[in-house]
């Protein structure tokens, strides 16, 4: 039987809009969040497959789930990811609930409001972030600002995609309630250029999103590993770039991505040196506040 790797897209942690366990994660900590990473695109690329049967789809996503947890040996990407969470002591709960989140795809093609498509966030966004937060050892009372910087940067990617994701899937994440009460139907997403109608709703979307993201602003500083901390730190700036360019350009006709490296870099180092003086603002508070104690 094929290795569901076979079915992968090519894309790797290095094209992906934001940073996976990049030079900022301590070496430890890599291979547990690449494994991690590689079965989720994996299954992810097996949910947007163009020419596999839902069927097949499914079949092959209970079969990466039945070896991520020890029922088959049959793709190298869940013994990969098996082996790991056992060496590091961690559940695979999180990825298992990946994997409902791509049945979810391959089942279901329209979402009612914002609240069902947090609903699918919860399932297909939140669990990367309290998994590499769990690698850290980091406080589950970190979990609220993580899920609304993960549901964030999946809605970004939603919003980047309408029309890739309604032409070639027949997927719209883009609520249906925010398209009727812009006057406007599935099929626009199909066209060339985004009417303006659909812009509005769009952008609307983006600055609800830009809402949400905002949720997240005091992420980075809260979590004890510093390593981490720039790392999201890094991806909270990005993002925050990103809900800026969606509410200028239109995704069905222009790149609503971050342009080139020098782009990419200038807000990398502008997160990294804002996220470390937040945690040197963190730390002198709490030297103050402990001398004020004693």
């Amino acid at each position: 039987m094929i290795d569901a790797s076979a079915l992968r897209s090519g894309k790797g942690h290095r094209d992906e809009n934001f940073p996976v366990a990049s030079f900022l994660i301590h070496p430890r900590h890599r291979e547990v969040i690449r494994a991690f990473y590689y079965f989720v695109r994996t299954a992810d690329d097996i949910a947007d497959h163009a020419t596999l049967p839902p069927a097949e789809k499914l079949a092959l996503l209970d079969r990466l789930q039945a070896g991520l947890l020890g029922g088959n040996a049959e793709d190298a990407v869940a013994v990969r990811l098996r082996a790991a969470l056992a060496a590091r002591g961690l559940s695979a709960k999180h990825a298992q609930d990946l994997i409902a989140a791509f049945k979810l795809d391959v089942t279901k093609l329209r979402y009612r409001d914002w609240d069902d498509l947090i609903s699918y966030c919860a399932l297909s966004a939140m669990p990367v972030g309290r998994f590499v937060c769990d690698v850290h050892g980091e406080s589950h009372a970190l979990w609220p600002a993580n899920d609304a910087l993960c549901a964030a940067l999946q809605i970004i990617n939603h919003l980047q995609d309408c029309g890739d994701d309604y032409r070639k899937l027949n997927r719209v994440y883009v609520p249906q309630d925010a398209l009727a009460a812009s006057g406007v139907s599935v099929e626009t997403l199909g066209a060339e250029r985004a009417s303006p109608a659909l812009r509005e709703c769009l952008n609307r979307l983006a600055a609800r999103t830009e809402l949400l993201l905002s949720e997240s602003d005091g992420f980075a500083a809260a979590i004890n590993d510093w390593r981490l901390g720039l790392e999201v730190a890094v991806i909270n700036t990005l993002a925050h770039r990103l809900t800026r360019i969606l509410r200028r350009r239109d995704p069905l006709s222009e790149k609503v991505h971050l342009g080139d490296v020098v782009e990419v870099a200038s807000g990398t180092l502008v997160a990294i040196l804002r996220g470390a003086s937040q945690r040197l603002g963190r730390r002198l508070f709490a030297t103050a506040h402990k001398s004020r104690g004693a």
